[in-house]
């Protein structure tokens, strides 16, 4: 049976679209009528003693209950991804939570699992994440702003660790760490380009040893990474200890166990690691954890809570970061070999105004009916697809959301263009209507599902490569790139973590998320570019290297006029200006 879906509105579609325009997300989430989280979980099949309470619309599960013998077995995947963004964002979150909702319409038991919102985004340019319209997650607010805390916990440890290496250094430096080549960082979940560089232990003796140092954004952490990477506290535990933080002056790793660190950040951590359960405005249950971005991280929700989801319903529906180049990229070739999973089918979401934005319209200009610039920008969209089948060998729908703004004329030469190109599409009307406006994208979802038992997945590139061939393939079979240069420190770099045994582990490419390409501006489906990585890393707790290209930053800035400026709460606590 399908959860119970008690708060579907009653209203015709007429009114709920004339609402939608009128109203906030933040409008429409306050005046839905929760159901207590405890029959949220109840109707998962959470039983009552693997529920821990934070208030009374949201828990967290003990993830024991993996181990339980009522444990379900594994239900299906779908992944849901996107083509290449405008900054606004084309509503993955909000396609995941209608798909959902329509699912458990059709009458199969499905659940969400999504990653939490950075505090950064909420403040800056993108307000909130967690979903919109009628498919949204709730409590929205409280989902925006701290949740349960996880994302401290995260910032919490990786400063922790932060403290304990510089304090180490203060007390003797028996590692002998080499000052010049600490690759360990602060962090705050904050857009606060002030700190991407500084100098600190500055004032005298007392106040530690002086030298450069900066902060990232707190889901650019590799706590952040091995958090959501994690299959229990053991491997969490685990993880941590082999987290590179420095190199000695032999050039040999400093690693937090040397610091004998891991113990205290994993104490710090146990509960975070525990999956947070919500629910969408229809009722369906939510697993949200984890938040990485995928432009600068692996950008998907933990396994943790995939798998708990999995375990727990018929379909399991989430999310990777940006468009598929990046987000789904690194699902399929970091999260699926790590947690041994896989979709059974994928969905990519479209919408008109990006398509219209490859296609040459500038920003201010894409409320504007132009089918001229809609048909140059779909070969963004052909590339996405065909990369998902013929890389990974996964079927696809095309998932148009629609926005209040567009056209009928607008909507029918996409559907007719995937048509003429043999791509699988469905228009996806969920924000204004719902569940309800999912039904057509839910039926092709568990069409694809049922006839895609036996398919194999592939991966884009096998473990066993260099790490120079990992990036050229991902370069050149996702980006499209005629090729790469590596810049003679990320060269260095490159060679050296391959000497010292980090070449097997997969491939994290941070990336801009506007374009195929590492320059912003090239827009569309580029191709015969030169993919130049600037830096390189290894998150080796996490499990994979990091190429850095392009002007891709891990600690983000505010734009001129940030989000946080139309936020507001009132004498009675009511939150106004989150959308």
């Amino acid at each position: 049976m399908p959860y119970s879906q008690e708060n579907l509105p009653e209203k015709n579609i007429e009114q709920r679209l004339m609402e939608g325009i009128m109203k906030t997300d933040i409008q429409i989430a306050q005046e839905t009528e929760m159901r207590p989280i405890v029959e949220i979980a109840e109707a998962a099949g959470v039983d009552e003693k693997y529920l821990e309470q934070y208030g009374r619309y949201k828990a967290k599960i003990d993830y024991n209950i993996m181990k339980d013998e009522s444990f379900g077995k594994e239900g299906k995947l779908v992944l849901v991804t996107a083509i290449s963004p405008t900054p606004a964002g084309e509503g993955k979150t909000t396609t995941t939570v209608g798909l959902a909702d329509a699912m458990n319409r059709l009458g199969k038991r499905t659940m969400v699992a999504l990653r939490e919102p950075s505090l950064g985004p909420v403040f800056g340019i993108k307000g909130g994440a967690a979903g919109g319209g009628y498919a949204q997650v709730v409590p929205m607010e409280d989902i925006n702003l701290h949740f349960t805390g996880d994302i401290h916990a995260i910032g919490a440890a990786n400063n922790l660790l932060a403290a304990l290496l510089d304090n180490h250094i203060k007390q003797g430096n028996a590692l002998n760490v080499d000052l010049e080549r600490i690759t360990w960082k602060r962090c705050v979940d904050m857009n606060d380009r002030q700190l991407r560089v500084i100098e600190d232990g500055l004032g005298g003796k007392a106040n530690g040893v002086p030298r450069k140092d900066g902060f990232d954004i707190t889901v650019a952490s590799e706590i952040m990474a091995i958090l959501c990477l994690s299959n229990d506290i053991n491997d969490l535990k685990s993880r941590i200890s082999r987290i590179v933080v420095a190199y000695n002056t032999d050039g040999e790793p400093v690693t937090a166990a040397d610091l004998k660190a891991q113990g205290a950040l994993a104490a710090l951590l146990k509960d975070a690691l525990k999956p947070n359960l919500v629910q969408t405005l229809e009722g369906t249950p939510a697993f949200i954890h984890g938040g990485p971005f995928a432009n600068i991280a692996h950008g998907c929700n933990s396994v943790m809570a995939t798998k708990m989801a999995l375990g727990l319903s018929e379909y399991t529906i989430t999310e990777a970061g940006f468009g598929a180049d990046l987000g789904a990229e690194k699902f399929l070739d970091i999260k699926c070999r790590m947690a041994g999973v896989r979709p059974s089918a994928v969905v990519v979401v479209a919408t008109v105004r990006a398509l219209k934005h490859h296609g040459g319209v500038a920003k201010d200009m894409l409320s504007e009916e132009n089918l001229e610039a809609l048909e140059a920008g779909i070969p963004n969209l052909m590339r996405h697809v065909e990369n998902i089948t013929t890389v990974y060998n996964l079927p696809v729908v095309v998932a148009i959301n629609r926005f209040p703004q567009d056209t009928e004329a607008e909507l029918r030469l996409i559907e007719e263009k995937c048509k003429e190109l043999g791509v699988n599409v469905k228009l996806s009307e969920v924000w204004a209507k719902g569940g309800e406006g999912g039904m057509a994208l839910a039926e092709e979802v568990v069409r694809l599902c049922e006839n895609n038992e036996k398919s194999e997945m592939t991966f884009s590139y096998e473990l066993s490569e260099t790490i120079e061939e990992k990036i050229n393939h991902i370069a050149r079979r996702i980006y499209r790139a005629e090729n790469v240069e590596f810049t003679p420190e990320a060269a260095e770099k490159m060679q050296k973590l391959q000497e010292l045994g980090f070449g097997e582990l997969p491939v994290c490419i941070a990336k801009t998320q506007y374009s195929f390409s590492d320059n912003e501006k090239l827009l569309g489906a580029p191709e015969g570019f030169t993919l130049t990585v600037r830096d390189m890393k290894v998150s080796a707790g996490a499990g994979f290297v990091v190429a850095l290209t392009g002007k891709i930053m891990t600690m983000p800035g505010l734009p001129k006029v940030p989000a946080a400026e139309s936020i507001d709460v009132d004498e009675t606590g009511k939150i106004t200006g989150l959308f």
